[in-house]
């Protein structure tokens, strides 16, 4: 396709570099580099995420045919991909749910735990791991039931906490995350490929890292519990005082020989999104991939940047280095706090790349010559159909037209009550990866 005029079509250009980050992030065009040969015994494919499922037919495309092949992968609901024509299907594909565990996740780790049983020092391990996974990927720890799991789950999502937290205490809370899963494959060897969807690309925190030793410990976790007022059952809570629901550490044998494969990264995307910036004429900047914090707040700190960027050239070279016409990147993870609902009150809907644009919108108020777009690169913020949304010089004044106050928004975690009347929501459908947030600002 043609690149879109971002002076005259700033919104279609916005949506273009996001799809360059997304198609930067596709599994099958980053995957060839890292597998290995077939081994002599077995070769067993497993994992989780939301990319789950174009991952496994990345390998279905790539793995010699004659070669064999099986194994089994859970993505989110409706995350995985129409097959291509003429690819065989040699890897079962199932679906959970997402950010919430349901049965069908449990049911499904439950058999992926029982499919490594057995193995040899012959065979290969391919783990398939990409955001979303700690939450396909649940099998309570002992004396943790799925309703339990799934409040407590539903508590740190709407706690504030951040990504690293979050999957720090879901670690300790399994039986197959955390390292467990990579112990479990002994003595075979493990090959993990994964895309990052956190800060810093760590693969222990990535999904919960079922497959990587885990430097974090059951106090750790407490501490992360108490410090958001998250509450356990008693025999769980003594559990992780005692230390008994410890994970693999780092050195343990059981972890010889296996290697761990990033093939897509958020500052990766990035750089493909602001190639293809610089390639239609405009300056180029890339904050951080690493951004973290309350998503409305991280909208704040963008829009002053961005006002920063709008004014006269000689104005904004003595503040910031950013010479206009540009775009602005920025990715992470940043996170939303759940609001109390008032007395009468409606829960609002939304994720964080909504949030982050009520923020960014309020705090702009109606600049001229910034446009934005901040999207989930999985195509999904939160649990809405939305990937994200757009913020305009006229935002503000549209929403006003129709009786939206950004304000009231804010305090009712509205973003897509907000934005769904103006048109302003970002739709893609799953894009079958996951590299996280992304934002763009566009500065004319």
């Amino acid at each position: 396709m043609s690149t879109p005029n971002p002076q005259t079509q700033p919104r279609e250009f916005l949506t273009y570099l996001y799809e360059a980050a997304v198609r930067r992030a596709m599994p099958l065009h980053n995957m060839v580099a890292h597998l290995p040969p077939p081994p002599k015994g077995r070769t067993l494919v497993i994992g989780a995420g939301k990319a789950g499922g174009s991952m496994a037919q990345a390998v279905e495309a790539l793995w010699p045919a004659d070669a064999p092949l099986s194994g089994l992968v859970v993505t989110r609901y409706h995350h995985t991909p129409p097959r291509p024509s003429g690819l065989a299907s040699r890897i079962e594909i199932v679906e959970a749910a997402h950010p919430v565990p349901d049965a069908a996740g449990l049911a499904a780790s439950q058999r992926i735990l029982d499919l490594v049983q057995g193995l040899t020092a012959d065979d290969l391990v391919l783990c398939l791991v990409s955001g979303g996974g700690s939450a396909l990927l649940t099998l309570p720890a002992d004396g943790l039931t799925l309703a339990e799991k799934q409040r407590i789950n539903k508590d740190l999502l709407n706690s504030g906490a951040n990504i690293g937290e979050m999957n720090c205490v879901r670690k300790h809370l399994s039986r197959i995350k955390g390292g467990r899963l990579g112990a479990a494959c002994a003595p075979a060897r493990v090959v993990t490929l994964t895309i990052s969807d956190v800060p810093g690309d760590d693969p222990s925190v990535i999904a919960s890292g079922p497959t990587v030793a885990d430097a974090s410990t059951c106090a750790d976790a407490l501490a992360i519990l108490k410090r958001y007022r998250i509450a356990l059952p008693q025999a769980v809570h003594t559990a992780l005082e005692q230390a008994t629901l410890e994970t693999p550490k780092p050195g343990d044998s059981a972890f010889s020989g296996h290697s761990v494969h990033m093939i897509a990264t958020p500052q990766e995307s990035l750089e493909a999104a602001a190639a293809a910036a610089r390639e239609a004429g405009l300056n180029a900047y890339i904050l951080s991939d690493e951004m973290e914090g309350e998503s409305r707040e991280v909208g704040k700190v963008h829009a002053a940047m961005a006002r920063a960027a709008a004014r006269p050239v000689m104005r904004a070279q003595a503040c910031l280095a950013f010479i206009k016409p540009c775009v602005i990147l920025s990715g992470g993870e940043t996170t939303v706090t759940v609001r109390p609902v008032p007395a009468g009150g409606v829960r609002g809907k939304g994720g964080r790349a909504g949030e982050f644009c009520l923020g960014l919108a309020l705090s702009l108020q109606g600049q001229a010559g910034v446009y934005a777009l901040a999207a989930d690169t999985d195509g999904i913020d939160g649990m809405e159909d939305n990937a994200g949304a757009f913020v305009e010089p006229g935002t503000l004044a549209r929403a006003q037209a129709l009786g939206l106050k950004v304000t009231d928004s804010l305090d009712q975690n509205d973003a897509y009550g907000y934005f769904q009347p103006l048109g302003d929501l970002v739709i893609t459908g799953p894009t079958h990866t996951n590299v996280n947030d992304f934002r763009a600002l566009l500065i004319l």
